[in-house]
């Protein structure tokens, strides 16, 4: 049996996967065929360094950030949707699994997985994804694009010619893009995501305050801003408790909401950017249409309070969450792996043909078609 070239994923060749993973820096998630969403825990793994044996994996990993003796690391395999250890991750993975799924998996005669990827991921990227999966038993990997699966897992009308801008809030980075006709139009990926959000915070409070928060996990975003969050209509101030910068005593102080508005402003002014910049580079047609349709925004940093406020203020457009914004991309994944995108004929003079919903920017992959 050969290995097949890198190709063109269409609908039918997801159709055919059994398992579907979304490997993001915050979380990852997986989706089984028939099963739905089985894993859905942080990506984070604890490690005994003298020995290199696993001791937890997902939530209890998670908890011990920052809690453990020096023998003990906590790592994190995925880093900007891209995997950074391999091997982690692959532990990480089955741990997170479990026997049960990985037995009903392994006796799949022939088994195919799909995995979302970031829009401008280099081939070392996919290669990574690829052999993360492979590792697990996959026979062929169809790579997807993180923009594409997480529009059809919000319920875009991504294969009409009409123009929907989605907005991927990751916990590194942002991905804005505008679709049409089941492909990306224009996209682009901005470095800044929730994690650079709390960074702000966090030297706000040790530069302001001579606070140190307990641990760089807490959210500190949500621990600052309740109610209305980000806009002027919240909490005049809020107290935040943490440790004291020069004695290590535990202290809490009163935070001015405005100050820490402020704060986070820098990082989100990029994100403002590079949504100017890709409605710069779209089709006049297409921004006739997002000024009725507007933003879509998934991801998990999608949620920082008054975010979607920011941005309505600063683009003029209507800005909608999604109604679960964090497991838009897997479960996009999942309807296409269960069949219930349908494809359409849209250009039949182009190699693209029937491709459908969210095929154009799908790449897929045979790497690893001997593996196992």
């Amino acid at each position: 049996m050969t290995a097949s070239t890198a190709s063109t994923a269409s609908l039918e060749a997801l159709r055919r996967c059994h398992f579907a993973v979304d490997l993001g820096a915050a979380r990852t998630r997986v989706y089984v065929k028939g099963a739905g969403l089985v894993v859905d825990q942080p990506s984070a793994a604890a490690v005994n360094t003298r020995t290199g044996a696993l001791i937890a994996v997902g939530e209890f990993a998670e908890k011990m950030t920052g809690r453990t003796p020096g023998y003990i690391r906590v790592v994190r395999p995925v880093s900007g949707g891209t995997v950074v250890d391999i091997e982690m991750a692959q532990r990480m993975l089955r741990h997170l699994l479990g026997d049960k799924v990985r037995r009903a998996l392994r006796r799949k005669p022939r088994l195919r997985a799909a995995v979302c990827t970031p829009h401008d991921a280099d081939p070392l990227s996919q290669r990574a994804a690829i052999e993360t999966l492979v590792g697990l038993g996959a026979r062929r990997v169809e790579l997807v694009d993180t923009l594409i699966a997480a529009a059809v897992g919000c319920g875009l009308p991504v294969e009409r010619p009409e123009a929907t801008m989605i907005m991927v809030c990751g916990a590194h980075a942002t991905q804005v893009a505008v679709l049409s006709l089941g492909s990306i139009v224009t996209a682009e990926r901005i470095p800044v995501g929730g994690e650079a959000v709390d960074h702000a915070i966090v030297q706000l409070l040790r530069h302001q305050h001579e606070l140190v928060l307990p641990s760089q996990s807490v959210r500190p975003l949500q621990l600052a801003l309740a109610g209305n969050g980000l806009t002027p209509q919240g909490p005049a101030s809020t107290e935040i408790h943490g440790r004291d910068v020069a004695t290590g005593l535990a202290r809490s102080v009163r935070v001015d909401t405005a100050t820490v508005r402020n704060a986070i402003q820098t990082p989100l002014t990029a994100v403002l950017d590079g949504i100017g910049k890709v409605l710069r580079d779209c089709p006049p047609d297409l921004v006739a249409d997002l000024a009725d349709r507007g933003i879509m925004m998934v991801g998990g940093s999608a949620l920082l309070p008054g975010f979607d406020q920011m941005l309505r203020q600063a683009t003029g457009m209507p800005v909608h969450i999604a109604e679960r914004p964090d497991v838009c991309a897997v479960q996009g994944l999942g309807s296409m792996l269960e069949g219930r995108v349908e494809p359409l004929v849209l250009h039949p003079t182009t190699s693209d043909a029937g491709a459908g919903a969210g095929t154009d920017a799908v790449a897929g992959s045979g790497a690893g078609n001997d593996a196992g």
